[in-house]
């Protein structure tokens, strides 16, 4: 049981208004639900975003990236792997899906799940109130996929795993087979941006190029080993862009461009892959603004335009496995902690990208 009756929480009021804290009463748990004390909530672009969209939900707990301990389950509950779950485990855990609809039962894509509750966004009027990481606590539902961390990744790490990375993992699964040969262009240098040249390091590409902004996150680029960075500050002119990456891939363009800057990126990175190529967008960027890509980019120029949104059980428990493995240094993605007392500075280190990823410890 946990050894309080009330959760510390940061609170979104309104359209663009600054967290503030506030305290509410834990909720009661329904049949196989948990409970977590957390451990880290780190934050990303979303999380910014929907501080200035989310005028449906308000008001509502911020964080969708999540690491806690189990102090309260209902009923039996097991992990991704078939393990039971006891308190005291240290776990992330997936949105829930319904399950039951078409997209869940038929077509097997549960992350299109309209159903499902998205943590950092829901109504903290509506039950089970506790649905953002911005939080001592947060309530884990009946149908979250729930993975167990290992004992080698921080709990900020994984928290991130809960976003970033697992979405990552789901656009590589929806991507396919990686030639040997095959040079990938990174669109941004986020921790979206960043996990993605991770993995494409490790999935054997031979050239991986990164280009985004600011220099502090160029850098951390450079240090996770990308064969060649671009800092779009230094280079504002999108056609420069362009024929930089043309010079660096022998003027025939990338076999793969991975999009993690946003939505306004994706006709620029159109133009950096080569014909016959493959175009991953996963960086959405918070608009619904149109963006103008040609016809030719899917017929003439033969393209492979594939989306990816969210992830399911699965890719949480590969983005951990990944992490455990330690290859690049992890930790330079963490760049500033702070207590939940102090979440409004962490939002404003996000924003102004002064933080490359900040971690909201609440119980510490």
């Amino acid at each position: 049981m946990p050894a309080t009756k009330n959760a510390k929480i940061a609170l979104v009021t309104g359209v663009g208004k600054t967290p503030e804290i506030s305290h509410m009463e834990l909720p009661k748990l329904e049949p196989n639900a948990m409970l977590a004390e957390i451990q880290a909530a780190t934050l990303c672009g979303t999380d910014i975003h929907l501080l200035h969209s989310a005028a449906k939900a308000m008001p509502y707990i911020p964080g969708h990236e999540s690491c806690g301990i189990i102090v309260e389950k209902s009923g039996d509950r097991f992990d991704v792997t078939g393990e039971p779950l006891e308190i005291g485990d240290r776990v992330i855990w997936a949105y829930p899906f319904c399950g039951e609809c078409f997209y869940c039962a038929v077509a097997n894509q549960p992350t299109m799940c309209p159903n499902a509750l998205r943590f950092g966004r829901e109504p903290v009027a509506v039950y089970p109130h506790l649905l953002g990481g911005c939080a001592t606590h947060q309530y884990v539902p009946p149908r979250s996929a729930v993975i167990r961390v290992p004992a080698g990744v921080s709990s900020e790490l994984a928290a991130s795993a809960s976003c970033a990375l697992r979405t990552i993992m789901h656009g590589f699964e929806r991507l396919g087979r990686v030639p040997g040969h095959g040079i990938a262009v990174i669109q941004g240098t986020g921790p979206v941006g960043l996990y993605a040249l991770a993995v494409a390091k490790s999935r054997g590409f031979k050239k991986v190029l990164a280009v985004g902004a600011p220099a502090s996150r160029v850098a951390v680029a450079k240090d996770w080993g990308a064969d060649a960075t671009l800092n779009i500050d230094e280079t504002p002119v999108r056609a420069d862009r362009v024929k930089w990456v043309m010079d660096q891939t022998g003027g025939i363009g990338a076999d793969v461009v991975i999009q993690c800057a946003g939505s306004a990126a994706v006709s620029e990175g159109i133009d950096m892959v080569r014909a016959g190529g493959r175009y991953l967008s996963i960086g959405e960027g918070g608009t619904d603004k149109d963006i103008a890509i040609t016809p030719r980019a899917m017929s003439v120029k033969m393209l492979n335009i594939i989306g990816v949104r969210s992830g399911a059980g699965r890719h949480f428990y590969e983005a951990l496995q990944f992490l455990k493995d330690g290859k690049f240094p992890f930790k330079d993605l963490i760049s500033g902690t702070y207590a939940l007392d102090k979440v409004a500075d962490a939002f404003d280190g996000m924003k102004s990208m002064r933080e490359v990823k900040a971690a909201i410890l609440p119980n510490s």
